[in-house]
């Protein structure tokens, strides 16, 4: 007692304070065991778990496409004209009628070509002969290179009048440069055209082509002779080949024109419908869902929410492939992801969730359907 009586109060405290923190720390190492309460606190925490509908979807392969919207074009179309004047005496098609290559589209009159073929054949009799003579004359010694040279220009001169005169006979009929159909033809007889006159319009019909073009990427896909279908705003339906892809890009719009040749023997197909047309690039692994449950992320990339082994909400970005009146086609998914169908606007991504499978609900509502029919 008569320690602690000349003990400073100081030291007192200090030793105070050291024995609460001993007895604390002992006290840590027999904390109790945790109540029922605890355990049911758990249970019920892990209740409230928010319940999604969960499914594995099946993969498939697929041929992806590029659908392109176009229209169809004549194989090739050229415009006839006139390549002198003249009056048009005779008409060998009507509009709109097939033809062959080198039928008679039209005939002009030859007027006084006849006679100026005939002139011009008598004058070249004429410089053959002149021709020949300084020739034999040269020979001898008896005529200088100089008129041999004369003879001989004059000669080339008749037979090019003769020529000139036979083309320009040749250029009153009018033909057809290849099979098609007679598209136009705005004259009749009668009807006196001037030399660059439009005479006719030639479309070839088999093969026809479906236009149409492509972005930058897209073209870095296709290659000449690729299949493809065309399927046109009649309802008609053709295969076909690429058979031409533009090497520059349109200025304006920056895209590619691309060219399908399909076959039509029937002439069945005609230029100038609405046509879409669909070519396969690669075969690609793909699931089908519905557009309803495409989603964006924060950063707005296209996706889909799904929950991983631990029951935690991911987002899955995707791809989309192709897309039907119903359904679409996604690409970018691992296999064996289980995406949310249902409650997915409910969960945020890194939320843990309480998966339950489609089949379970589907087979539990069947066993309840049951039991109310007995």
């Amino acid at each position: 007692m008569n320690l602690l009586a000349h003990t400073k109060p100081s030291v007192i405290l200090a030793l105070g304070v050291i024995l609460v923190v001993i007895v604390w720390l002992i006290s840590g190492q027999f904390k109790p065991a945790p109540t029922q309460a605890g355990n049911d606190a758990q249970v019920r925490q892990r209740d409230i778990l928010t319940k999604v509908r969960v499914r594995s979807l099946v993969p498939h392969q697929i041929r992806q496409e590029i659908t392109i919207n176009g229209r169809t074009e004549p194989a090739r179309g050229v415009t006839l004209r006139a390549e002198i004047e003249g009056r048009v005496t005779l008409l060998g098609a009507k509009k709109g009628s097939e033809i062959k290559q080198g039928d008679v589209i039209a005939r002009l009159d030859m007027r006084d070509l006849q006679a100026q073929l005939e002139e011009a054949k008598a004058i070249l009799v004429q410089r053959q002969l002149e021709y020949k003579a300084a020739a034999d004359l040269k020979r001898k010694d008896l005529q200088s290179e100089i008129q041999l040279e004369r003879a001989t220009a004059t000669l080339a001169s008749a037979r090019a009048a003769v020529k000139r005169i036979e083309v320009a006979i040749s250029n009153t009929i009018v033909r057809a440069p290849f099979n098609g159909v007679l598209d136009d033809r705005p004259i009749e007889i009668g009807t006196y055209v001037q030399s660059g006159d439009v005479v006719a319009r030639i479309l070839e019909q088999n093969p026809i082509l479906a236009v149409g073009s492509v972005t930058q990427l897209e073209r870095s896909r296709l290659v000449l002779g690729d299949q493809g279908l065309a399927r046109l705003i009649t309802g008609q339906v053709a295969d076909g080949k690429i058979r031409y892809i533009a090497s520059e890009a349109d200025e304006a719009t920056r895209t590619f024109r691309v060219e399908l040749e399909l076959a039509n023997p029937d002439r069945t197909l005609v230029a100038g419908i609405t046509t879409e047309i669909s070519i396969p690039v690669r075969t690609i692994t793909a699931y089908r869902i519905s557009p309803a449950l495409l989603s964006l992320s924060s950063t707005d990339e296209l996706g889909i929410k799904g929950v991983n082994k631990d029951d935690i909400v991911q987002f899955y970005p995707v791809q989309i492939v192709r897309a039907t009146t119903d359904d679409l086609w996604i690409s970018g998914l691992q296999k064996g992801v289980r995406i949310i169908t249902v409650g997915q606007g409910f969960v945020q991504q890194g939320e843990r969730v309480k998966p339950v499978a489609e089949d379970e609900v589907a087979k539990a509502a069947i066993s309840k359907d049951a039991g109310t029919d007995k």
